[in-house]
């Protein structure tokens, strides 16, 4: 029985209640009636309390809540080049690709693919491409460990800003968690509220509407949800340029050092296109990035097309 039905049974009688005199009679009825329609009014306020309690959403994991607060200080950075040293083997493998007049150049923060050259009409005003994201796993030692797939413009030969969107892919523990973002290098990442999962497919795209001002757009495919964000330059020194395009897998930075790479399994990229100049490109003559931390090469990107290309993780 609901709390009115009750009230509504009880007044009755309690006002049946009977009195000496009319005029106590009357006046009994209305203090009564005062008291019985505050009382219900509290329990009501109670009850309501306890139900908005009750329905408050869950706290997040452990895991969760510690992403969240690194996602505060997550920031990608412009291209670290690492020297090409001949001595290698593995430098001897990215000569001879030099000879078939593939440009690769090593980094030890990217890798994927990236145009160097603005378009000989002008500058790069759009960046898109489609991937899907990986399950992360974990490379020996502890802790949380991460990676990233975005697209870009410039960041390479010209490092004063990054307009860039992606997703970012973390493994604490065999649990697993992703989110969307979006960042203007210098400044660090911002989140998209929009849920991403591993196996998910994802359309990422910038747009440079002036050089100081851009959009950002993910959209999750698999679950037909998208976000946009409009974003402006962090400093004046830090405008766009349109030189370089890019699609990237980067072992990010959080804080003051860079996030342990999690090994990623392959992570394709297709409808790779770039938009500048009046014209439409692609990888045909991007120089293609390997990421090298130390002494190895811990990526292998290989491309199928002008549209597609892919970079495994070989460690």
């Amino acid at each position: 029985m609901t709390l009115q039905e009750t009230t509504r049974l009880l007044l009755p009688s309690l006002l049946s209640i009977p009195s000496a005199t009319s005029v106590v009679h009357h006046t009994s009825q209305s203090i009564l009636l005062s008291f019985i329609m505050k009382f219900t009014n509290y329990l009501l306020t109670t009850a309501t309390l306890a139900s908005s309690v009750l329905a408050a959403p869950a706290p997040r994991t452990g895991l969760e809540d510690r992403l969240r607060a690194r996602s505060l200080q997550r920031q990608s950075h412009p291209l670290a080049p690492i020297p090409l040293d001949t001595s290698t083997k593995e430098n001897s493998r990215l000569l001879e690709a030099d000879e078939n007049t593939t440009h690769v150049t090593y980094s030890s923060n990217w890798a994927g693919a990236v145009r160097e050259q603005p378009p000989p009409q002008g500058t790069y005003s759009a960046v898109s491409a489609t991937f899907r994201v990986p399950e992360p796993t974990a490379q020996g030692g502890s802790g949380t460990q991460a990676g990233s797939a975005w697209v870009g413009i410039d960041g390479d030969t010209y490092s004063n800003a990054i307009l860039q969107t992606g997703v970012d892919f973390y493994v604490e523990n065999g649990q697993t968690y992703n989110d969307a973002w979006y960042e203007w290098y210098p400044d660090y990442a911002y989140d998209f509220d929009l849920d991403v999962s591993t196996g998910d497919t994802i359309v990422a795209k910038v747009e440079a509407i002036s050089p100081s001002q851009g959009v950002a757009t993910i959209e999750n495919i698999s679950t037909g949800k998208k976000a946009t964000q409009t974003i402006r330059a962090p400093a004046a020194t830090a405008t766009l340029a349109g030189q370089n395009a890019d699609w990237i897998v980067e072992d990010f930075q959080s804080g003051d050092s860079m996030v342990d790479l999690a090994g990623f399994g392959e992570i394709s990229f297709w409808g790779v296109q770039a938009q500048g100049g009046g014209s439409t490109w692609g990888v045909d003559d991007a120089t293609i990035v390997e990421l090298k931390q130390g002494n190895e090469v811990l990526t292998d990107v290989e491309v199928q097309s002008d549209s597609a290309f892919t970079v495994k993780y070989t460690s």
